[in-house]
């Protein structure tokens, strides 16, 4: 990772990640009463590898394979216009779709509730879940919409000045959760 993060500490460690991750693995299963037509969809870039994982851990709890899929939300967003020039990420949604089943969304830090708005969007286009439930490593407040996560790994209190950084073994090479100040983070030419 090319980014100089010296200036934000630590508020999840790859043990506690881990841990987190196999706790909301517990939690899906309870609430659906088992894995039966439960289907993981993680949303890029850092969801996509939460939801593997914690599909994963589901499929080790009740030993049969879990749908796992990724959702692309960039067409969806409400900020599109203004910031038009975006990667589109890949849609992946599992064999046997999405209709009459269970799907749990997964993304790594909730914050407006934007994001998870154009997720609901894009899923309107691709089926008719029986159930929709959303899973996030950290949820660190202040909502626009009227949203929550169903399944939290964190909640972290933050200011607006502050900025969480999720760093994931797949993207960047190491496991853990970041917090530090927005201005720093600015003043590195980083969004």
């Amino acid at each position: 990772m090319s980014r100089d993060l010296s200036d934000f500490r630590t508020v999840l460690s790859e043990d506690e990640i881990s841990r987190a991750l196999s706790r909301m693995a517990h939690e899906v299963v309870e609430r659906n009463k088992g894995a039966a037509d439960l289907v993981i969809l993680g949303i890029p870039s850092r969801g996509v590898p939460l939801a593997q994982r914690l599909a994963t851990r589901i499929a080790s709890v009740e030993n049969v394979p879990i749908p796992v899929g990724a959702l692309d939300v960039t067409m969806y967003r409400d900020d599109l216009r203004l910031r038009p020039a975006r990667a589109l990420e890949r849609t992946d949604i599992p064999a046997g779709g999405v209709d009459g089943r269970t799907v749990v969304l997964v993304d790594d830090v909730l914050y407006s509730g934007r994001t998870i708005r154009a997720a609901l969007t894009a899923l309107d286009d691709i089926g008719r879940p029986h159930a929709v439930r959303l899973a996030v490593l950290v949820d660190r407040g202040h909502r626009e919409l009227p949203i929550r996560a169903d399944h939290v790994g964190k909640n972290l209190p933050t200011s607006m000045r502050e900025n969480v950084k999720v760093l994931l073994e797949e993207v960047d090479g190491r496991d853990s959760v970041l917090l530090g100040d927005v201005s720093a983070t600015r003043a590195e030419g980083t969004p």
